[in-house]
């Protein structure tokens, strides 16, 4: 099931019980009459709340917003959680410190991509995968028999603050133990407002931007959310639906579990060549991906006249070799953008193709690499400080 929230989605809706899925914690500060809620990883979640999404974009561009956001962290704990991990994970874990984060991916026997997400690992056999949409701790459970693990959930909301000034938001927000030293994807246990709280410099808009994670029942959520409102709204943060996320993390390259790629595709397919160690043991599909083309399949298309939009197709001498998985408008690149999804390798980079769109018409896209913009990732590492 895709995670679509194109501006068509923001409109077709439907009602559904609310006891059907995980209501956020923070709802009685986050509730809006226009909002219009997703479903990621059997959390709720606000994609939009009647804003105007480009004057959010550029809040979070130029100072900062926070995101009641839908991942969910999965703990695994145990004598055998380390050669678990090894068996379900792409990515060497061996090498992984306490207070570091790690992209890491599970692919199916078939070499699929079946999840991807962050491992921190929080303790000696302890740690947390935050995962994107899908099944995850199922998987885990599923893949447990013979290993002496625990596959629980913590019950762990997280929250994001993402934008330039977000780290002089968290210096504050911790009587500042959080400061600039603190670099890209290192994490750890800091006093947020007088409660300890996991907390790591990531995020999923490109930006520079840090993850708070509850402590489940343990956190007084409300307290929480009006303490970092207190220190971030003075530096000029605001709430925001995921909609400006959205834009931002196409633009970064960011792929969403199950809209941009799935089970269907590889890793090297989506262009993830670098996160799967193949010199690693046996992991749960290293046979089915050895001797595999790893050619890309997943690139990047800009519009001029239009926005890329999910269903949509690529032609080239009026065949189809392509579609359309996500689009959006780029305010800073000034024309739609999306991610192609080819039927097979070629030098597709650099070509002028026919976007045909789900309404039937017709516009001009041009193939590119991803990111779209930033590819040394120098805005999210804090070394780009430009406000654009």
């Amino acid at each position: 099931m895709k995670n679509l929230q194109e501006a068509s989605d923001l409109t077709n809706t439907i009602r559904i019980s609310a006891r059907r899925y995980e209501e956020s914690p923070f709802i009685e500060r986050t509730d809006h009459s226009d909002m219009v809620r997703g479903v990621y990883a059997g959390r709720y979640f606000p994609i939009f709340m009647g804003e105007d999404p480009l004057e959010k974009y550029w809040t979070l561009r130029r100072k900062a917003l926070i995101f009641d956001v839908p991942e969910k962290p999965v703990e695994i704990s145990g004598k055998d959680s380390l050669p678990f991990l090894e068996k379900v994970l792409s990515r060497k874990v061996a090498p992984l410190q306490e207070g570091r984060g790690l992209y890491a991916i599970a692919c199916t026997p078939q070499g699929g991509v079946f999840m991807d997400g962050v491992l921190f690992k929080l303790g000696p056999e302890r740690y947390w995968y935050v995962q994107a949409d899908g099944a995850f701790e199922t998987w885990l459970l599923a893949h447990s028999g013979g290993f002496d693990v625990t596959i629980s959930d913590p019950q762990s909301r997280v929250l994001q603050i993402q934008g330039p000034a977000s780290i002089d938001i968290m210096t504050a927000a911790s009587d500042g133990a959080i400061t600039e030293d603190m670099r890209y994807f290192r994490s750890g246990f800091f006093s947020i407002g007088g409660q300890q709280l996991y907390v790591s410099r990531t995020g999923f808009t490109g930006e520079l931007g840090f993850e708070i994670y509850c402590d489940g029942a343990n956190t007084d959520h409300l307290a929480l959310w009006d303490h970092l409102m207190a220190k971030g709204e003075p530096l000029g943060m605001e709430f925001s639906s995921t909609r400006a996320m959205t834009i931002r993390r196409i633009e970064a390259g960011i792929l969403g579990n199950l809209t941009d790629m799935d089970t269907s595709m590889t890793p090297f397919e989506a262009g993830l060549a670098p996160f799967i160690d193949m010199d690693k043991d046996d992991f749960i599909g290293k046979a089915a991906l050895e001797g595999c083309d790893q050619r890309c399949l997943l690139l990047g298309i800009t519009c001029q006249t239009e926005t890329p939009a999910a269903g949509g197709e690529i032609l080239h001498d009026g065949e189809v070799v392509g579609t359309v998985t996500a689009g959006v408008p780029s305010p800073t690149l000034g024309c739609g953008i999306g991610y192609a999804r080819f039927n097979t390798p070629g030098d597709w980079v650099g070509r002028t193709l026919t976007l045909r769109l789900p309404d039937g018409t017709t516009h001009d896209g041009l193939i590119v690499s991803v990111p779209f913009f930033d590819a040394e990732k120098n805005i999210v590492r804090g070394i780009d400080r430009t406000i654009p």
